[in-house]
């Protein structure tokens, strides 16, 4: 296969600016760049954003932000989700050289409406949300090329944003410009509230004097993971698929005297699981009634 034949389907090598190089920013700017794309600009307002263009995008160029824009053909607004709107406004306010620019944001709960200010000024915009956590650490760009990307475009554009994923090595997944908002909730419930819910797992081990919480809770917690992402509610299991009312009243008692600040949440989950379990008919009436009973704290 020739030359030619390798890039034909490849879209054209774009210069790329990154406004708001933070953890996410600049883990998206290097895997543009590992795909073949050259981050020419980034802005950096304090020591420690300097630090990670130097270190992660080291091609980078520091600018203000109308600078990043003028220097791109490829602009990514990675700042958080409030300050989107602002920031386009600001842009095409400024008199920023948008016309005929993609411009490109990564959050998860807003499609590309929220940069209608830039986009009356000729900006082409795209919506690139990467399904997955960052810390910083250099694990985060190996992490990228594996996940999905929530994607949401003008129609026109959708084969350049889909495109620009699939050259991260990642799975591009359309969302509707109306479904952005459920969309976000759906991964924030699953994936902020697991982390909580595994921090309150591992105090109250701790505090009935397992040792090593993480280790005791690592396989279980793969399993279940597993199950529910195979088969849904159908992997259910423990004392509320059960219909064993006594067991749950047990632990809202112990859980009154030794961790009082996660009852609420325990019942919450509980009536939410009774519920589902009791729709998929794995739960049967009365034993749902006997649950909802004890739940009524």
């Amino acid at each position: 296969m020739g030359a030619s034949d390798d890039t034909r389907d490849r879209p054209a090598r774009l210069a790329v600016g990154v406004i708001g190089p933070g953890r996410v920013g600049s883990a998206v700017g290097a895997a543009l760049e590992r795909a073949g794309h050259r981050v020419v600009a980034a802005t950096a307002v304090s020591e420690a954003s300097r630090a990670r263009v130097e270190r992660r995008l080291p091609g980078a160029e520091v600018m203000e932000p109308a600078e990043v824009v003028a220097a791109s053909e490829l602009v990514l607004l990675t700042v958080p989700d409030d300050a989107l709107g602002p920031l386009a406004g600001g842009l095409a306010e400024t008199g920023a050289p948008l016309e005929g620019r993609l411009l490109a944001h990564t959050s998860g709960s807003h499609g590309h409406g929220v940069l209608a200010p830039a986009t009356a000024a000729g900006a082409l915009p795209l919506a690139l949300h990467p399904v997955m956590t960052f810390t910083g650490r250099p694990e985060d760009l190996d992490r990228l090329a594996s996940c999905s990307f929530g994607v949401t475009a003008p129609e026109p554009l959708r084969p350049i944003a889909e495109a620009l994923v699939v050259e991260m090595g990642a799975e591009p997944v359309w969302i509707d410009e109306d479904r952005r908002a459920l969309y976000h909730a759906a991964l924030a419930g699953g994936a902020n509230h697991l982390v909580t819910l595994v921090a309150e797992s591992r105090e109250q081990l701790r505090a009935a004097g397992v040792p090593d919480p993480g280790r005791m809770l690592g396989p279980l917690l793969g399993a279940a993971l597993d199950n529910a992402l195979r088969l849904g509610i159908d992997g259910l299991s423990g004392p509320v698929l059960r219909g064993d009312a006594r067991t749950v009243q047990g632990h809202l008692a112990e859980l009154r005297a030794h961790a009082p600040e996660s009852v609420s949440a325990y019942v919450a989950l509980a009536r939410l699981t009774a519920d589902r379990a009791l729709e998929a008919g794995l739960l049967k009436p009365h034993d749902a009634e006997r649950l909802l009973d004890v739940l009524q704290a």
